[in-house]
């Protein structure tokens, strides 16, 4: 008989079927399971290892200090004086 199964918030076959618990990540606790022991494991799963759907436009956002709904001027032509 199997003990765990796949966990549906890490994907790792961590999930304990009698506890009802991932031993991995502590799925349904809220927070993350982590430990000051194993940084190898925080290293894994922490920001950046993934895809950052919107972590990966908060640079270029800030360099523009955030600025939403406004246009571009418009570029001014240079002069035809060939």
């Amino acid at each position: 008989s199997k003990t765990h199964t796949t966990c549906r918030r890490c994907g790792k076959v961590s999930f304990h079927l009698q506890k009802k618990k991932c031993s991995s990540c502590g799925y349904p606790a809220a927070q993350m399971r982590r430990y000051q022991w194993g940084l190898k494991a925080l290293r894994r799963r922490t920001q950046g290892t993934g895809r950052m759907r919107y972590m990966k436009t908060v640079a270029r956002r800030f360099k523009n200090g955030f600025r939403e709904g406004t246009q571009a001027a418009p570029k001014q032509r240079a002069s035809a004086a060939n």
